[in-house]
């Protein structure tokens, strides 16, 4: 995989509709990826899925989310299974081969999340301070290297459109999988800890 060599940051933006705004109910997410100079990157959407279990399952739902580059080919599929507790995601390639996988952790008073790539092996975790509800720090080694955060795009839009932004940042350094992984990271965030529950 390869295309993110010069890539630090995604740019999340997720993409309302005006049935949902208005009536409260969930519909399919839709997102679009920029890279930190506001070039569009790619195009994230939940695929399928039935409109009964999106609403009484909420962020327990089992779903699949498709990223696809400019050109509508598919880059990037993240699956997650239906979980009432400890939720988690595999991220896949455009061959369908498993890259990484992020699974949270049982703690008190915190939010942590675990990052393993294809073999299995941890490679950096996801910590979220309940004081900073907004902010999952990127830890490797025990030493913080990126973050995920959810942008404040103003009260109105807030308020009205429920829309979140994200950015995550990460080393320019590293390999476009685990750059990769770090995006799959802010679907679940996103999932678990801020999609509307009406």
């Amino acid at each position: 995989m390869t295309g993110l060599e010069h890539i630090d940051k995604f740019i999340v933006q997720q993409q309302k509709e005006w049935g949902e705004i208005l009536t409260g109910f969930e519909t399919k997410n839709r997102y679009k990826i920029f890279d930190s100079a506001g070039n569009e990157l790619f195009y994230a959407f939940e695929d399928k899925g039935n409109w009964l279990i999106r609403q009484f399952l909420q962020s327990a739902r089992p779903l699949t989310m498709q990223i696809t580059d400019k050109d509508k080919n598919t880059v990037l599929q993240i699956k997650k299974p239906f979980r009432w507790i400890f939720p988690e995601v595999s991220i896949l390639d455009t061959e369908k081969k498993l890259i990484g996988t992020i699974k949270k952790r049982f703690t008190f008073f915190r939010r942590l999340y675990s990052v393993f790539d294809s073999s299995g092996h941890e490679i950096f975790q996801l910590f979220g301070p309940i004081l900073k509800p907004w902010t999952f720090h990127i830890m490797e080694n025990s030493r913080e290297v990126g973050k995920v955060t959810k942008k404040w795009s103003g009260a109105m839009k807030e308020i009205f459109t429920t829309a979140d932004n994200f950015g995550a940042e990460f080393p320019v350094a590293w390999s476009s999988e685990k750059k990769y992984i770090a995006l799959g990271a802010v679907f679940l965030i996103d999932l678990v800890h801020f999609e509307y529950k009406g």
